[in-house]
């Protein structure tokens, strides 16, 4: 039961809508630290002012969801956070066109 129960809902958080939220969260999680929005910026080739601009994107939250997967320690951060599952991150980010 538990398994379904679980199952249920990563197919829930696959929507476009849950994805973007998703990603808002996570940029909003990368902008509490100057430093890890930062690296993302610049691993990224942008700079802030683009993306302010883009921000909202789904291209761009898919890329801030990538950033996070790339990195455990921070994905597991924020998935601690967000009382989410790590999997999540990763149905949002493909979603999105990660």
């Amino acid at each position: 039961m538990v398994v379904r129960t679980r199952e249920r809902s990563l197919r829930l958080s696959a929507t476009q809508s849950n994805a973007e939220i998703i990603g808002l969260k996570a940029l909003a999680f990368l902008a509490g630290s100057p430093e890890t929005l930062d690296r993302f910026l610049t691993l990224s080739g942008t700079d802030t002012e683009s993306f302010r601009q883009r921000a909202g994107e789904p291209e761009c939250l898919a890329a801030v969801l990538e950033f996070l997967l790339t990195n455990e320690a921070l994905l597991a951060h924020f998935c601690e956070d967000e009382d989410i599952d790590p999997r999540v991150v990763h149905l949002a980010a493909a979603r999105l066109g990660g």
